[in-house]
């Protein structure tokens, strides 16, 4: 089920600004538009006058929290309850109960002596911030006010689920393992580790795992249509079959391999290489068949290949001057999000005496990636409006999550000043269940301007972001030796793939794991990924089952 925002539902108002707007309306904010400044840290003030400091207009102090009333824009202070002046200058004048407070920019109601939230006075508000910056391609354009939301299309793949579900009903006919369908290891063909963990998590991923299994790419059409005998596509759909054939045997995925070879001919060798490298490589072969062969884009200009549907997102990068407060805004497609188990970039010392500060959660790390970090010096921003080169602020946030959400946790460090490599081998923890709402860009950019109620293009309410772990790839050894095994998580067990075994393991085995590599799904298809083996009928389930070599 998609998750709803109900941090962003407008609150009720007070008896007291309701009857402020039907009788004055917007005009009061309209008045003191001009008035609002916003520091490059996105924090908005009331501003008077430039060069004297408030005053109350009762007492003529300059201590207290300073309010400007709505209608007669009168400076009222407010020391303490027995002391507010704001309070008293509303009950001296009827109507006049509705001021601003100027330090915070926000609603203040003098009766019930409390904020008061309008989303037309924050759009007030972020119009002003705005609209003094230029527009430009990359620029605040991209925060522009829009009433108007774009609907994201549903997650559903379109896919034939009857073909799917007959091939899932392929089984041995003999099997009584307590192993589900598709549990099939993986041989070892000299220092491939790194390959079949990664095909693991491909053989699961549900909307990839639908997409072949429902034959979207037919390998003997594919062949027919193309002169190209090497189709990494083709391959990947002759492992899908074969490992959900029911066949008991470990599976040797040596066409796989040579195929992938002539397609990463940098990478064609016998020694280990990197999970990680190998899955974006995987991913962009795909892209580069499938994208090709099917020329279908979304309005945006989204490529359609089941690579991009199943694991593309899109993040954001703010870039602000912190002189005047202009924000530049790129947008970066990924196909993972790479994290920083330190929280801080490794000084030299640091790293020769391993002593930064560690994030020691998932939640840690991605509150580290979306957290603002000042630029170097030799990074300064251009800033259009100020027409120099002035220091910056830069923040990251995702603007589109994708299905599956890949997380690449940077365990090998380098430092090519001490010309060093080492593996962190540093604990991380992290949910079986994560909801990424705060680190969407909709969040991020709320809460950079005090969580103000506005409305921008991509703000997405109604799209899914809940997601749950259904793959860890791990890595255990040194930098320049170790091993890789996968754990998946089907219908809420986990099995341990170490290449051609495939064991039952508990949870707590995961959770002590050297994780490497995270896969969450969107809840939902998680939950009707369960279903799709399990909710055939009785006669039929006791059978979608498949034993593994080696391991009943």
């Amino acid at each position: 089920m998609c998750s709803s925002n109900s941090l962003y539902i407008n609150p009720k108002p007070c008896k007291h600004l309701a009857d402020y707007k039907v009788k004055n309306g917007m005009s009061g904010y309209s008045l003191i538009q001009e008035c609002f400044k916003t520091t490059p840290y996105g924090r908005t003030t009331l501003e008077i006058s430039k060069s004297e400091l408030p005053r109350c207009s009762i007492c003529s102090g300059h201590e207290g929290r300073f309010y400007m009333c709505l209608i007669c824009s009168s400076v009222l202070c407010c020391l303490s309850p027995e002391s507010n002046h704001a309070l008293l200058h509303s009950q001296c004048k009827a109507g006049h109960e509705i001021s601003v407070d100027m330090e915070r920019a926000e609603l203040y109601c003098s009766v019930c002596c409390d904020q008061v939230y309008d989303p037309d006075f924050d759009k007030v508000v972020m119009c002003k911030h705005i609209m003094g910056f230029p527009r430009t391609e990359i620029g605040v354009v991209e925060s522009e006010l829009r009433l108007s939301k774009r609907r994201r299309l549903s997650f559903g793949m379109d896919l034939d689920s009857k073909n799917m579900k007959t091939l899932f009903l392929r089984r041995d006919q003999k099997s009584k393992s307590c192993f589900p369908l598709g549990l099939r290891g993986l041989n070892n063909l000299g220092n491939t580790c790194f390959m079949n963990s990664v095909l693991q998590v491909l053989l699961h991923a549900p909307p990839l795992r639908n997409y072949f299994l429902s034959d979207r790419h037919n390998r003997d059409i594919c062949r027919k249509m193309s002169s190209d005998r090497l189709c990494l596509p083709c391959d990947i759909d002759l492992i899908f079959s074969a490992v959900f054939s029911g066949d008991r045997t470990p599976y040797s995925p040596a066409r796989f391999l040579y195929s992938w070879w002539q397609h990463s001919e940098n990478l064609a060798t016998y020694e280990q290489q990197d999970a990680h490298e190998f899955f974006i490589s995987v991913m962009d072969r795909i892209h580069d068949k499938e994208g090709k062969a099917s020329l279908a884009t979304k309005d945006n200009g989204d490529c359609q290949c089941i690579a991009h549907r199943t694991f593309y997102g899109l993040l954001r990068s703010d870039v602000t001057c912190t002189s005047c407060g202009f924000t530049s805004t790129t947008h970066d497609p990924c196909m993972d999000i790479s994290l920083d188990l330190n929280s801080c970039n490794s000084s030299p010392k640091d790293f020769a005496n391993k002593s930064s500060k560690p994030n020691e959660s998932l939640v840690g790390c991605l509150d580290l990636f979306t957290r603002p970090e000042k630029l170097g010096s030799d990074q300064k921003l251009y800033c259009e409006n100020c027409q120099e080169k002035q220091d910056a602020l830069k923040q990251m946030s995702i603007k589109k999550l994708p299905l599956v959400l890949s997380f690449h946790i940077k365990r090998f460090e380098h430092s090519p000043t001490r010309k060093m490599s080492r593996k962190i081998d540093r604990h991380l923890q992290f949910p079986f269940s994560l909801d990424m709402k705060p680190y969407l860009s909709s969040s991020i950019v709320r809460k950079r301007y005090g969580n103000r109620i506005f409305s921008f293009d991509g703000d997405e309410s109604d799209i899914s972001t809940e997601f749950e772990i259904f793959a860890v790839v791990t890595h255990s050894g040194m930098l320049e030796s170790g091993h890789y095994v996968t754990y998946l998580r089907l219908r809420n067990q986990w099995y341990k793939c170490d290449d051609a075994w495939i064991t039952e393991v508990d949870e707590e085995v995961v959770r002590a794991s050297q994780c490497y590599l995270m896969y969450y799904v969107q809840k939902m298809l998680y939950h009707k990924s369960c279903e799709d083996v399990s909710c055939q009928p009785m006669s039929l389930r006791a059978d979608t089952f498949v034993p593994i070599a080696g391991c009943c």
